[in-house]
């Protein structure tokens, strides 16, 4: 038997994911953003329910080709764009879209010889202070481009930073989206303005012809603990579970796990689980970080090991040797467990859970609910 731990991808909640994503925009195309292997998930595991999208958005170009290895005809936006000149040559090959968010990039535009221009996706530094040319040279890129017969459609876009969040007693994206509509207004050409926080919170005030559907498209909710996935009605994508694989019985004074960071305080029975860091479960999650035990919650007891953590099962008295644990997403009998919750017990966020999981734990993928 093999190690009973196991990455479940549950296929139908990214496509209702992405679903609403198009009902929060009505007016606007899906970008399904895949990048860090779809966050962990697996693009050639997603790409079932990604290609409902209307485009796909990615780093690399390695996944890039592998999308059209997999039947992928549709638009691929590279978002940080090409990292030296000859990718122009990739890009005219694979036929996909980037981002110029530099002088560079339009220098190596203007010396690439290519029988067909180019799609590009302009990028503004409204304030993020990541990619993009700031407002003072925005125009001036443009003007550059748009004189270049390698160039044939220019698109606009750039990134809010505080879209999840309020920021100075504001909405977080009211500075950045005027910054964007003072220098971008009368400029023609398609938009790509929100990601999921801003297609979330704001899709009332924000014109976006493109909204970029990332962490929401895997079930994680970007304004956590704000709100959570019911509310946005949204649905988790990656379900990490094992199984208790031994019990112990502990009297008070009794302390579990590395650096004894757990005493008992009375008698108390606990599972040793199948799972620790070296399968992407965060290390530095505490005791009392959630966990389901046969669908019922519990938490975690002391120091997360590199193979193994332990629970308490005090209050379960039917769980025992077997028995299973949802260490995050779907749990038996309809139970629930956001990766969004367990992140927050251990101060990171469920992105990173998601792209931490390791290349060990066996993977399935679930086509239907």
């Amino acid at each position: 038997m093999p190690r009973p731990i196991e990455a479940l991808i549950h296929v139908p909640a990214i496509a209702h994911n992405l679903a609403r994503a198009r009902a929060l925009a009505p007016d606007a195309k899906v970008w399904a953003v895949v990048k860090a292997n779809a966050y962990g998930h697996g693009i050639a595991n997603t790409f079932e329910a990604v290609r409902s999208a209307d485009g796909i958005a990615l780093l690399d170009f390695a996944e890039a080709k592998l999308l059209r290895e997999l039947g992928w005809r549709g638009p691929i936006l590279l978002l940080e764009g090409c990292f030296e000149p000859r990718d122009l040559e990739l890009c005219s090959r694979l036929k996909l879209w980037h981002a110029v968010h530099c002088e560079q990039q339009i220098d190596w535009l203007a010396m690439h010889k290519t029988h067909e221009p180019h799609r590009v996706f302009l990028k503004l530094n409204s304030g993020m202070n990541r990619l993009g040319f700031s407002a003072q040279n925005f125009r001036a890129a443009w003007t550059r481009l748009n004189a270049l017969p390698q160039v044939d459609e220019i698109s606009l876009m750039t990134h809010f930073s505080d879209a999840d969040a309020q920021r100075l007693g504001q909405c977080g994206i009211t500075e950045q989206l005027t910054v964007f509509e003072k220098v971008a207004a009368d400029l023609p050409g398609e938009r790509s303005l929100s990601n999921s926080a801003a297609t979330l919170r704001h899709n009332s005030r924000v014109r976006s012809d493109w909204v970029r559907a990332g962490i929401m498209s895997y079930g994680g909710v970007p304004d956590f603990p704000e709100h959570d996935q019911a509310f946005w009605d949204l649905r988790p994508a990656m379900t990490l579970r094992s199984k208790v694989i031994a019990i112990q019985h502990l009297q008070p004074g009794d302390t579990v796990g590395y650096g004894s960071s757990f005493t008992a305080e009375q008698p108390m029975r606990i599972g040793v689980v199948a799972c620790g860091y070296a399968d992407g479960y965060p290390r530095h999650c505490p005791t009392g970080t959630p966990v389901l035990v046969d669908g019922k919650r519990t938490c975690t007891i002391g120091r997360v090991s590199m193979d193994m953590l332990s629970v308490d099962l005090s209050d379960l008295p039917q769980a025992g040797f077997g028995s299973e644990v949802t260490l995050w997403g779907q749990g038996p009998k309809g139970a629930l467990l956001s990766i969004d919750e367990v992140a927050l017990a251990g101060k990171t966020i469920g992105y990173e859970l998601m792209c931490a999981l390791a290349p060990r734990v066996p993977v399935t993928v679930q086509h239907a609910d």
